[in-house]
């Protein structure tokens, strides 16, 4: 069955869908507030007002991650990020992160309680976001990042006491119980140290837990894992008079998360888990997430979860191709395509208030104050990206289909909802070579016949673009959900960049 046939199958026990929860979900990280403020924002008020922008917003849940290797506050399992030890010290910018955060705990002020309360005060639903394996610049040893328990244990790596310096090779190994052990610690400190209204736990920093191979063994030890968790998250429940939800962050496709030892949907049947963020790592964002056969696995287990498909910072077309942060437009077409597909909600990574936002600061106030709900993003203009998976098993499908050479290319597309009126149009960017800018192109809808096109003024909007071309689909062609775009191609020509853009 081609992935067109597969999609519309699929889709056939998914219609529109309401949001399960209200709201948006964004993830504040463990280091972006106390680098992007002065030490004269280190006090309540500073706090108050990081968490008072978000208050009358359409954003209902955040996510606050106290940690990478190392806490933002001073742990009692692990070091703070200010103690360094015999460490290298960090940058200018960084800098501020550990000095901030220092002198906050010498305020007695923790950051993440105060979150907590004063989320609570403004009807935003504060929850901990803890990073299970973060692997931040692990190349060098002598970084400020790395805790001491990463360091004096390189016998616990994916590869023991790798010597390439690679970054993922350099991951903790799951499979020793040591290291499930640190972890472990780590969450029962979260939980008695802090109130949320649930944990996050992010597997997806950074999506590899286990050697290569031993995968399947590895998914029975995180299953056991989030049991042990979903235990603590109860009994601290009936301590704190208040459930304390589960949350986990996996890869994008449920068979790539399976195979890499986070099985969502085994998590969700056996009551493990209250949320599911199905993903991409950072490499790019996914706009292909099946959300509709998530809900196909999953099964009668939907009814129990919210399934919360994830967008990240930036976009692009494959390993090391050029990435665009993903602008307004472009969030609004992920989001419609989740919606179509069935999401309860929408969870958005590394969109924080400044410095790492993707779009501009006028448009994030547009972006928190409007939402992203179905009557807000089927009704704007959108764009939907030919990304792929960053985050999957070895010999897993990534979904790569660029850069694009050949006579003929093909995209399948997820657009959301057909637009009843207004355009829709298919959009390439080409490559620098020889006899582009005159090179002839054709394009067809889902095998209707050939449609106009027009050159763009701005290649450059697209990474690496030298010349970008629009095809202008007539709407009596274009489907809801998937469209099959097919693209003719002279010699020696390359297709960089493919998206599809709605115009309601």
């Amino acid at each position: 069955m081609n992935r067109l046939l597969l999609y519309a199958s699929l889709a056939l026990a998914t219609s529109l869908h309401a949001p399960a929860e209200p709201g948006i979900v964004i993830n504040e990280d463990s280091s972006h507030f106390f680098m992007t403020r002065s030490a004269d924002d280190m006090t309540i008020e500073g706090l108050h007002a990081f968490v008072d922008q978000y208050a009358g917003t359409e954003v209902s849940h955040l996510f606050l991650n106290p940690n990478a290797m190392k806490a933002s506050f001073k742990s009692a399992t692990r070091e703070a990020i200010w103690e360094l030890g015999d460490q290298e010290p960090p940058d200018e910018a960084a800098q501020r992160w550990l000095d901030n955060a220092r002198l906050l705990h010498e305020r007695g002020l923790d950051p993440y309680a105060v979150w907590i309360e004063r989320s609570r005060e403004k009807g935003i639903s504060p929850w901990i976001s803890m990073r299970m394996n973060d692997i931040h610049d692990v190349p060098n040893p002598k970084s400020y990042l790395h805790s001491r328990f990463w360091l004096d244990h390189p016998e616990f790596w994916r590869v023991p006491n790798d010597a390439s310096g690679g970054w993922i090779v350099r991951a903790l190994d799951y499979a020793h119980p040591e290291v499930r052990d640190h972890n472990l610690a780590f969450v029962k400190e979260l939980l008695e140290r802090y109130d949320p209204d649930g944990l996050e736990l992010d597997w997806m920093r950074f999506g590899w837990h286990f050697k290569d191979g031993e995968e399947a063994a590895g998914a029975e030890i995180l299953t056991q894992f989030m049991r042990d968790v979903r235990q603590l998250t109860k009994e601290w429940g009936e301590k704190r008079g208040h459930e304390i939800k589960l949350a986990a962050r996996v890869p994008a496709h449920p068979d790539a998360a399976r195979g890499l030892g986070m099985d969502g949907v085994r998590w969700a049947k056996e009551g493990l888990i209250d949320m599911l963020v199905p993903c991409p790592f950072w490499t790019s964002s996914d706009f292909d997430i099946p959300v509709e056969l998530w809900r196909e696995q999953l099964g009668d287990a939907t009814k129990n979860i919210v399934l919360a498909p994830g967008l990240e910072y930036n976009s692009r077309g494959w390993h090391g191709g050029g990435a665009m942060a993903n602008d307004l437009a472009a969030t609004y077409g992920f989001a419609a395509s989740m919606w179509r597909r069935g999401a309860d909600q929408i969870y958005l990574f590394n969109y924080m208030d400044s410095g790492t936002i993707p779009v501009s600061q006028s448009d994030y106030r547009i972006l928190v104050e409007k939402g992203l709900g179905p009557d807000v993003v089927f009704n704007a203009p959108r764009r939907h990206l030919q990304c792929f998976r960053d985050t999957v098993p070895s010999g897993f499908p990534n979904g790569v289909v660029l850069p694009a050479e050949g006579p003929e290319a093909t995209f399948t597309i997820h657009i959301g909802p057909k637009p009843k009126a207004g355009k829709v149009q298919f959009v390439i960017g080409l490559a620098e070579r020889e006899g582009v800018a005159d090179a002839q192109y054709t394009a067809t809808v889902n095998g209707a016949p050939r449609v106009s096109s027009t050159d763009l003024d701005n290649p450059g909007q697209f990474p690496g673009a030298a010349r970008a071309i629009a095809f202008d689909c007539p709407l009596t062609a274009v489907n809801d959900g998937a469209n099959l775009f097919t693209i003719t191609q002279p010699p020696g020509q390359q297709i960089l960049w493919a998206e599809a853009r709605v115009e309601p």
